[in-house]
């Protein structure tokens, strides 16, 4: 029972939603919760079925939402790791999933059925608050992404991406240039000279079936304007308290 508890502990701590709930929040979904592991590969959620379950990662879980398109091709849209939620956010649950939900990097989750969720949300007005507050984060990462994806060379956009992932799933990614290239959207000799590029500037190593980050100040300095401005707007909005920071008027 210890053992349960301190493993819940270290979701509530470690998911940066849930470790914005108050007790009370808390005491509503905590019950209905059930820890699980995320094997890699493994489908949350698929197109078209009913979305049943929320799942919030803390650790290096990630989470790919996945447009699949004819002739086999794919492209991911948004990734969530433990900074956010899966299923049933934006629709609450009374909806078909629109993408299909892949997990990226192996790692745990806490998952609460929708029926729970819907009602801890009716009860809590800090659980509302904060997945409205998600709902518009997650759609300004899906809308950067379109304005990335169109208007950003390859390179730009691929240490964009390692850097949302290291933050999530820390410095060693466990990752394919294969599955880089279907999260891009591109072909897999595109991401190889990319990471080639890449290489040669000292910004990462590459092994096969991992991508290691050498240095995050270069990075940064490569990618794109993206990746500040999805985590900028994370602070506005949510930040450590649920509710973002506060007005600049407030800091007077």
């Amino acid at each position: 029972m210890t053992d349960e508890l301190d493993r819940l502990d270290e979701a509530f701590a470690g998911n940066r939603l849930l470790s914005t709930f108050p007790a009370e929040a808390r005491a509503l979904i905590e019950p209905a919760g059930e820890l699980v592991e995320l094997q890699l590969g493994a489908t949350v959620h698929k197109r078209g079925s009913d979305v049943e379950s929320t799942y919030f990662p803390f650790g290096p879980a990630m989470i790919s939402l996945v447009v699949d398109m004819a002739k086999g091709r794919s492209i991911e849209v948004a990734s969530i790791g433990h900074e956010g939620a899966v299923g049933g956010i934006v629709s609450c649950g009374h909806a078909p999933a629109f993408t299909r939900s892949e997990v990226l990097v192996p790692g745990r989750a806490l998952r609460v059925e929708m029926k729970a969720l819907e009602d801890a949300k009716m009860r809590s007005g800090h659980i509302r608050n904060l997945f409205c507050r998600f709902s518009d984060y997650l759609l300004s990462q899906v809308m950067q992404s379109v304005a990335c994806n169109a208007f950003h060379p390859i390179e730009q956009r691929a240490a964009r991406w390692l850097l949302t992932a290291q933050d999530r799933a820390g410095s060693r990614i466990e990752l394919t240039q294969e599955a880089l290239a279907g999260l891009l959207g591109v072909q897999r000799t595109t991401v190889n000279a990319v990471v080639r590029v890449l290489q040669d500037e000292g910004l990462i190593g590459s092994r096969r079936g991992a991508i290691q980050i050498l240095d995050t100040v270069g990075l940064k300095r490569r990618a794109c304007e993206c990746y500040q401005a999805i985590e900028s707007h994370f602070a506005d909005i949510i930040g450590t308290s649920g509710s973002g920071r506060p007005p600049a008027s407030d800091c007077l």
